[in-house]
């Protein structure tokens, strides 16, 4: 066997020879003698002869250009990912060497820039969700929410875990599969007429760890927050709040103000990219008196022997710092260039202007909803209030989405497989990025006539 090009492989041929001595082997291909005959390759990689950087550009170039994105298109798709203007500064921002760190800020003294964002990311989410401590983050909405119940069945030494219609499905998914191995029940309650999750009060009892609710809903109402987690409480109960579009936040009251005992979800509207569908960035947020039983770790803020201000992970439950058995969880990254982004994010907005956007995006929102009225065919089946995103009967699912796909745009999520008792019917989004214009284009394409 021949070595392969040095411009990729940098070992020289004596460099071989010498680690094959080493290891008392004659060639390259007594590597692999353990591998059958017949299971290896006995001629040329089929590849293209060698090309020019700027040949493999352009042919990378066509390739991407065949993807449907939100650049390409005007973009109507949420359900869990959602498409969102990023300040340009974002980029520049984040690119800065007080950032710059290996892996994760193990040593303090040399990850002063990405401790300090963790500490700022953690007093934003509180600030956010009302609740009084955060961690580092998680690896994304799903896992969070898993996590969030762990969290609350050892808080509450119980095993029944109430899930409020309107949890993101592959959320679901996550969480069954977390707690498969454990003695967990999960008991489902079901969806009021008006979209809504229906009272939970007869199905939490003195077994249950935790009612769990998403905030708004996967198919868009608004919860009636303070209602749940009255019936949660009334049992001993912990209560749950899961966030699948953080910009929410920015409108909706906090719902640690409305009695969660623990907030979790995805922050990846404040400005992480869609990325295919990630990587995202998950959050977490409780009550100062749950801060034991938290998953991942906490960054604080002290002082060295000079007096000065710096940053140190104060609560780190992982496993390689602490017992096993006295882990929270083996989730050691703090997603820490997602959290950079969004930190940054906000800190671009602020207060007053993550609140504007907020606005901004339900006003698009009750906008399309008054041209989907007004349009003959299509119709609003969920009657409460949502945030940004909502649902929409029309008569062919998939022929609506064909038809606005032809003409420039991704115009939702096709309901079928997940809520197939709506009938036809598509999951919408608007955000700040929705014109008027492409709003009505969609709606036309929807009813199957030309805007």
């Amino acid at each position: 066997m021949s070595l392969p090009s040095p411009r990729y492989i940098p070992h020289t041929e004596d460099d071989v020879r010498l680690m094959l001595a080493a290891i008392g082997v004659t060639d390259l291909d007594a590597l692999f003698a353990s591998v059958p005959e017949k299971l290896r390759l006995a001629r040329a990689l089929a590849i293209p002869q060698v090309a020019s950087e700027q040949e493999v550009a352009a042919e990378l170039a066509a390739l991407a250009a065949r993807n449907v994105n939100a650049g390409s298109h005007d973009w109507f798709l949420g359900a869990g990912i959602y498409s969102h203007y990023a300040p340009t500064a974002i980029d520049a921002l984040i690119s800065r060497a007080e950032f710059t760190t290996a892996y994760t800020p193990y040593q303090p003294e040399i990850s002063q820039g990405t401790l300090q964002t963790i500490f700022e990311w953690q007093t934003m989410i509180c600030g956010l969700t009302g609740l009084e401590v955060s961690n580092a983050s998680l690896y994304d909405g799903a896992s969070a929410t898993a996590e969030a119940v762990l969290m609350a069945m050892r808080l509450a030494r119980r095993h029944k875990v109430v899930v409020a219609h309107g949890l993101h499905p592959h959320y679901g998914e996550v969480l069954a599969s977390y707690v498969r191995a454990l003695d967990a029940e999960i008991v489902a309650a079901p969806r009021a007429a008006d979209g809504r999750t229906a009272p939970v009060d007869a199905l939490v009892d003195d077994e249950t760890a935790c009612v769990v609710v998403q905030q708004p809903s996967f198919l868009g109402p608004v919860q009636d927050l303070a209602a749940i987690g009255a019936a949660a409480h009334a049992r001993g109960a912990l209560f749950v709040v899961v966030v699948n579009e953080a910009l929410s936040l920015g409108l909706l009251r906090a719902p640690g103000d409305l009695g969660a005992d623990i907030v979790c979800g995805e922050a990846q509207s404040f400005g992480v990219p869609m990325s295919f569908g990630g990587p995202a960035l998950g959050f977490l947020a409780t009550r100062d008196r749950h801060v034991r039983q938290m998953p991942g770790r906490l960054c604080g803020e002290t002082v060295d022997s000079r007096g000065k201000r710096g940053f140190v992970l104060t609560l780190s439950t992982r496993e390689q710092h602490i017992r096993r058995e006295k882990a929270t969880s083996n989730i050691c990254t703090n997603q820490g260039l997602c959290l950079l982004i969004a930190t940054v994010y906000l800190s671009l907005l602020g207060r007053v202007g993550l609140a504007k956007l907020a606005r901004l995006n339900f006003a698009k929102a009750e906008y399309m909803k008054q041209q989907v009225r007004q349009t003959s065919g299509l119709g609003l089946p969920l009657p409460a209030p949502t945030f940004n995103e909502f649902v929409v009967s029309v008569p062919d699912a998939p022929a609506a989405l064909a038809r606005a796909l032809d003409a420039g745009i991704v115009g939702g999520l096709d309901l079928a497989p997940y809520a197939p008792e709506l009938g036809s019917s598509l999951l919408v989004c608007a955000t700040e990025l929705s014109t008027r214009d492409a709003i009505d284009r969609l709606i036309a394409a929807l009813a199957g006539r030309t805007s």
